[in-house]
């Protein structure tokens, strides 16, 4: 979402707590990508969850001097759902089948484009890839990979105008397609083509 060619289709009104909320979740990503025992990551995910419930009900309370916490602060204040946002992470940081970590990713995925506005079905392909991108284990992250890659295209009625997130699952997949692989001109393209006429 914080990609220049997805953002510039956000609403201005809804891009900086968009931002926020992406930013979010690419530091959760990092710490599930980071953590070595699964124990310090829960910790790490606990503390998050905490910040998400002060941001609902408490947001003068929150610590000073963290630059994502500003944003959050200055733009999801009062608000609600971020902690799904740290439960969706913590699910996939504790699944040990692969049925549980295709389920983990794709609520996960599901979580964040609710949040964005969007259907949570519509996010679901979004988090296999974006699984598939966090798991360590070279096999699961072929699972899911493979899983983002049969998936049948959410309906567009599904988007309903979010051309962003629409342009966010197409994006997904068209990376599931070649396996993983990045053609970056031609996911430009792709980008381009969608922010432009909307498919």
């Amino acid at each position: 979402m914080r990609d220049p060619r997805v953002l510039v289709s956000v609403p201005h009104a809804r891009r900086a707590a968009m931002s926020a909320l992406w930013g979010l979740a690419a530091r959760l990503t990092k710490l599930l990508i980071d953590a070595r025992e699964p124990l310090i990551g829960q910790i790490k995910l606990a503390w998050w969850r905490d910040m998400a419930a002060m941001i609902a009900s408490d947001p003068g309370a929150l610590p000073k001097g963290e630059p994502l916490l500003a944003e959050l602060q200055a733009t999801w204040a009062g608000q609600g759902g971020l902690d799904a946002l740290v439960d969706g992470a913590e699910a996939v940081l504790l699944a040990e089948t692969a049925e549980g970590k295709y389920a983990a990713a794709e609520s996960f995925g599901a979580a964040l484009f609710a949040l964005s506005g969007g259907d949570a079905a519509g996010g679901r392909r979004w988090g296999l890839l974006w699984g598939a991108g966090v798991d360590v284990g070279e096999s699961a992250a072929r699972t899911l990979l493979g899983r983002a890659k049969s998936s049948a295209p959410p309906p567009r009625a599904l988007f309903a105008g979010n051309r962003s997130l629409l342009m966010l699952d197409r994006w997904a997949a068209a990376i599931a397609r070649r396996d993983g692989e990045r053609d970056l001109r031609s996911e430009g393209l792709l980008l381009l083509r969608i922010g432009l006429f909307g498919r």
